[in-house]
């Protein structure tokens, strides 16, 4: 994963503390009192500038990564914004370097070098302090960042879609052969699930949860969840599962979800299986019926999916219905 190597970003006060105890070193090692100063601050410019050029870089370029992830960056914390931090942090960088080199050059010349030394300081945390917001806002991001689901761009992607509580989740976690990972977002108790099955020796498909995405009725644009949730439609699934909660305890009643549905098969452009859930209290004719709780109708669900992938000439692994929901 891109996000997952990215270090802590420390603050304004923690860059300059590393920084004092380094030039501390650097300024231990010389006998005579002005060169010791003069050696400070160059110590000290230098930590400074190298450690706020490696929060930059720490940072994957957001040109080069895949649409999926570069839209989540953005709906998250919007991009223009993350870019405003790190040329903060540049100018930082930048005249911090510039600065202390220009007052470490005339210490020489100058007959209170321990003064040039606490004005070069000074200076120097002025301008790290200036962009404390913007690392406090870098740190707040990597550590979402990290948290984001492995979505692989290479295998087969069912998106399972519809309203919260019609069982989307429940459904990953049936036909899942390993715990699905799940991802929380700071934004809502709910987070996108994804779950991988193992369908041949060399190959996998992996399945989408994402938060509920509603219907924009009354409303002029989405909010941040349910963008989220198209984002992983247009640009990861090659297979749309939309699960209809046949009972309406989900909230919703049929007409609404049927609304959703029409929506989500004009957004499209893969095909497009609907489901019924919650058989077990109320059945949906014309679709495939299933219960999450029961497990009637599950392998029939999970082999109208698989059949849209490259067929293989390896069997797939049939569907067991695990033991407590016999």
């Amino acid at each position: 994963m891109m996000f997952d190597t990215i270090p802590t970003v420390p603050t304004a006060d923690e860059v300059l503390d590393r920084s004092f105890r380094r030039a501390a070193k650097k300024m231990r090692k010389k006998n005579n009192k002005d060169r010791a100063n003069e050696e400070f601050v160059r110590a000290i410019t230098q930590a400074v500038h190298d450690k706020l050029v490696a929060i930059i870089q720490s940072f994957p370029e957001f040109h080069t990564l895949p649409p999926f992830y570069r839209d989540l960056v953005d709906i998250l914390f919007d991009i223009e914004e993350m870019r405003k931090a790190f040329g903060a942090v540049g100018w930082a960088a930048w005249h911090t370097r510039d600065k202390g080199k220009e007052i470490a050059k005339t210490m020489r010349h100058t007959p209170d070098s321990l003064a040039a030394r606490k004005q070069a300081v000074a200076r120097i945390a002025s301008m790290v302090h200036q962009i404390d917001k913007d690392l406090r806002f870098l740190n707040d991001a990597r550590n979402i960042l990290r948290k984001l689901p492995v979505v692989s761009p290479d295998e087969f992607t069912v998106v399972i879609a519809g309203y919260p509580n019609v069982g989307k989740s429940s459904f990953i976690r049936l036909v899942s052969t390993a715990t699905p990972e799940v991802a929380s977002y700071p934004f809502t108790t709910k987070g996108v699930v994804v779950g991988h099955r193992q369908v041949t020796r060399r190959e996998r498909i992996q399945f989408i949860d994402t938060p509920g995405i509603l219907d924009t009725a009354g409303r002029t644009e989405r909010n941040r969840i349910e963008r989220q949730a198209l984002n992983a439609l247009i640009y990861v699934a090659d297979l749309i599962i939309f699960i209809i909660d046949a009972s309406a305890h989900c909230g919703y009643d049929l007409e609404t979800q049927e609304l959703l549905l029409e929506e989500v098969r004009e957004l499209a452009k893969v095909p497009v299986i609907v489901v019924a859930n919650k058989s077990d209290l109320a059945r949906y004719e014309g679709v495939l019926n299933m219960s999450t709780v029961t497990g009637e109708g599950v392998e029939e669900v999970l082999e109208a999916a698989l059949k849209e992938r490259t067929p293989t000439t390896t069997p797939i692994p049939a569907y067991t219905l695990p033991e407590n929901q016999e």
